[in-house]
């Protein structure tokens, strides 16, 4: 079980390929619990909608569950944006299904949480730590074709923040909908994006 200080939360990234963005999302095939089932998702069922894959070291720790139970707090919000989460450590689809019965806060989440004990998952996605066999603090986007737009890795001991992912989702699907546009520092739905030109070059 990592521990903030710990000798494990030291250890170097194992040198592997990470996927980047722009890259497809590689085909899996994970147990997962879900709302009170066990079941099996693959890459097919995040494609056709927009998905974000939410890597985490362990279960019953200490930073991962703030994590997970304010990101459950904005699922709703998130289904209602048409995306999708999925959250991914390297603990087996039983050990979620215990702590989701013992925690006050995991007991409250809705969305699946994935089991990749092998660490096939997150190899693939780049935050496999050999060391310890856990994973690093990893989100990551993916569009409804499959494709990865947002990319955010956080040393062990940085909990992420909900409310600058959505923001960064909504940003991501704007951009999607509306070629040619890009959005700058801050922005929100509603407010002035950009159109780069060379007359803006040196002006903004």
């Amino acid at each position: 079980m990592w521990e903030p200080g710990s000798r494990a939360s030291l250890a170097p990234l194992h040198k592997e390929s990470r996927i980047d963005i722009n890259q497809h999302l590689p085909e899996f095939r994970a147990e997962a619990y879900h709302q009170g089932t066990l079941r099996t998702f693959t890459h097919e069922d995040l494609l056709g909608r927009w998905a974000v894959l939410f890597f985490f070291p362990a279960d019953f720790t200490f930073v991962c569950p703030t994590e997970l139970a304010d990101l459950g707090e904005r699922h709703a919000e998130l289904q209602a944006m048409g995306v999708e989460v999925f959250s991914v450590s390297t603990d087996k689809h039983f050990t979620h299904t215990a702590w989701h019965a013992t925690s006050l806060s995991i007991g409250k989440l809705t969305y699946p949480m994935l089991a990749d004990p092998a660490g096939h998952l997150s190899r693939a996605f780049g935050v496999h730590v050999a060391e310890t066999g856990l994973a690093r603090r990893g989100t990551f986007v993916i569009n409804p074709e499959g494709l990865v737009k947002i990319i955010e890795v956080t040393d062990d001991g940085i909990g992420r923040n909900a409310s600058e992912l959505v923001r960064k989702i909504q940003a991501a699907q704007f951009v999607a909908e509306n070629p040619g546009e890009a959005c700058p520092a801050h922005w929100t739905p509603g407010a002035i994006s950009l159109k780069p030109e060379p007359d803006l070059v040196g002006k903004l």
